[in-house]
């Protein structure tokens, strides 16, 4: 019983520096995380794997909205509203990723080159290695080749599962295919909404990250052939649109 107090304190120190983030931790989700930790571990380690394991929770189960205003409103997709304003914060996961400024079959030609090795630049095909994708400088578009300008297309969903697409209006730093990770989660703030669709820019958007496993892999593991279907090409062809 003597840990009792213990416990306490560092379950709400969890909680606070959670809500923070805008991840919130419903009861369930804390049930499962208190029994997994050790409670004489420095705090700020506790509160990074916390963080690191919402992040890589589906959101519908993980997070408790604060407020009704947290959520989307019931008919945030509808077409039929010209244009609205989402007051506030809302955390969202990302299920879905289409980058709509490249042709399909282009998306497909550079998925094939990454399992090669390679990239292209310019008109120079080059190969690299997987420490040369991760460099600071190598974070932007401009700099690195396998980084899509978009703009990007997502599927997103809020805490109560009502799903809405997105469109980036202009380029957002961590959002791409290669960038983020289905599952990942976004925190919306103050986000415009046009004839159903959320517009995604610098000051209406936060990149938290983080990565549903099951999810991604399976959605990565389909991307190639979802690309090839859309561009209307089986195996043994190519070109397309």
């Amino acid at each position: 019983m003597a840990t009792a107090p213990a416990e306490a304190e560092v379950k709400a120190t969890v909680v606070r520096y959670l809500a923070s983030k805008n991840v919130p931790p419903t009861q369930a989700w804390l049930r499962d995380f208190m029994p997994s930790i050790r409670l004489n571990t420095p705090m700020v380690a506790l509160q990074k794997t916390a963080l690191f394991r919402i992040l890589s929770t589906d959101l519908t189960v993980a997070v408790q909205p604060p407020s009704p205003n947290a959520l989307f409103p019931a008919n945030v997709a509808s077409p039929e509203v010209k244009d609205r304003k989402l007051n506030g914060q809302i955390t969202v996961q990302v299920l879905d990723i289409e980058d709509i400024g490249h042709s399909c079959w282009s998306q497909v030609e550079n998925l094939e080159a990454i399992e090669r090795g390679e990239m292209t630049k310019g008109r120079e095909v080059i190969r690299v290695v997987d420490d040369e994708l991760n460099t600071d400088q190598n974070r932007t578009p401009a700099n690195n080749p396998s980084i899509s300008s978009g703009p990007h297309k997502l599927l997103i969903q809020d805490a109560k599962g009502t799903k809405a697409f997105a469109f980036e209006s202009e380029f957002v730093t961590g959002i791409g295919v290669s960038q983020l990770s289905i599952g990942g989660k976004l925190v919306l703030n103050d986000a415009l909404v046009a004839r159903g669709v959320i517009m995604l820019d610098r000051r209406a958007v936060e990149v938290l990250g983080g990565k549903v496993e099951a999810w991604d892999k399976k959605w990565r593991a389909d991307r190639k052939e979802s690309l090839k279907r859309k561009a209307g090409v089986t195996d043994g062809a190519g070109g397309g649109t």
